[in-house]
């Protein structure tokens, strides 16, 4: 069967975005995905919009953030979304990075995972079955609607194991950022059907989220990744998965490496990006999301490249 390929559609502002959705469609991609950006930019409303200048496409978020939003907001936000694009919108939400959260909200970052517990809990509660009660360590939620969306899946974002064990146990699927293919193979697939298992139910999917660059010259992909990803290796739960993947010198140096590079970005000619990315799927994995590194002088020509490859990956 074939798999499901997903692009993210962020960079720019709204204008920029919503026209990037429209291309994915047009060109046949299977799904856009947005995610939460900066204090202007909100990705439950940008799907809004988007909703009804597209027919076809799925539209997902990966992610919005759990703690500036209550999940009876995202509940909210989900179920005006689904009316108006029944059967192709699915929520994917987590806890972000520490700085982010205490540094711009003022939230205290603490015990993110039962955070991210707690509102898997709430939302499919209310979104998939219409009542919640619930009182928790960072929620609260006592509520009913006569609406529900229960084709709506409420999707996570998963690092390190324990998270992949908690969406294999909870949510309706797991989505995966920055970590290197063979992570994915050997600890992140592993930990979700553990987690599934203990739960007693089927393992929900992986969608692997993947930095592509389809870019002749390696050496300035590279570093057109690290320009436009060079925050990750500084932040201590990313250093923790690549040391765990393999790569020790994230903990040393807190900057990329080739080795690192080399395992998280897909790049290269054509054939060379669809032939790894053939293999990640090949893996197990449920469903790629892939993130285009625009390279070179022309930024826009440069996504076109990348995504008109994923429009033709069958």
């Amino acid at each position: 069967m074939r798999k499901v390929i997903g692009v993210d559609a962020n960079g720019g502002d709204v204008i920029k975005v919503l026209e990037r959705i429209d291309r994915l469609e047009s060109l046949g991609i299977d799904a856009a995905w947005v995610s939460d950006g900066q204090i202007e930019f909100d990705a439950l409303s940008v799907l809004t919009a988007a909703a009804v200048r597209t027919e076809r496409i799925m539209l997902g978020t990966a992610i919005v953030r759990t703690w500036p939003r209550h999940p009876l907001v995202s509940v909210q936000q989900s179920l005006t979304l689904a009316k108006l694009a029944p059967g192709r919108t699915r929520l994917g939400v987590g806890p972000a990075h520490r700085g982010a959260m205490e540094e711009t909200f003022g939230f205290e970052f603490r015990a993110p995972l039962t955070n991210l517990r707690e509102y898997l809990q709430i939302t499919k509660a209310l979104l998939q079955v219409g009542h919640v009660d619930f009182d928790g360590r960072h929620y609260h939620a006592h509520t009913s609607s006569a609406e529900t969306a229960a084709d709506v899946p409420v999707m996570a974002s998963a690092l390190r194991p324990a998270s992949f064990k908690l969406c294999g146990a909870l949510a309706d699927g797991a989505i995966s950022w920055m970590c290197p293919a063979k992570y994915l193979r050997d600890v992140a697939l592993p930990a979700l059907q553990q987690g599934a298992a203990q739960a007693g139910r089927a393992a929900p999917p992986l969608v692997a989220h993947v930095p592509i660059c389809v870019h002749d010259d390696l050496v300035g992909a590279r570093a057109a990744a690290v320009e436009q990803n060079g925050y990750y290796p500084q932040s201590t739960f990313y250093a923790q998965m690549f040391a765990e993947a393999g790569f020790p010198e994230a903990l040393d140096s807190a900057q990329w490496s080739d080795r690192m590079l080399d395992a998280v970005l897909v790049a290269g000619p054509e054939e060379r990006v669809a032939v790894r990315l053939n293999e990640i799927l090949d893996w197990g994995v449920s469903e790629l999301l892939v993130s285009v590194v625009s390279a070179g002088p022309d930024p826009d020509a440069s996504w076109e490249r990348s995504v008109a490859l994923i429009a033709n990956l069958r």
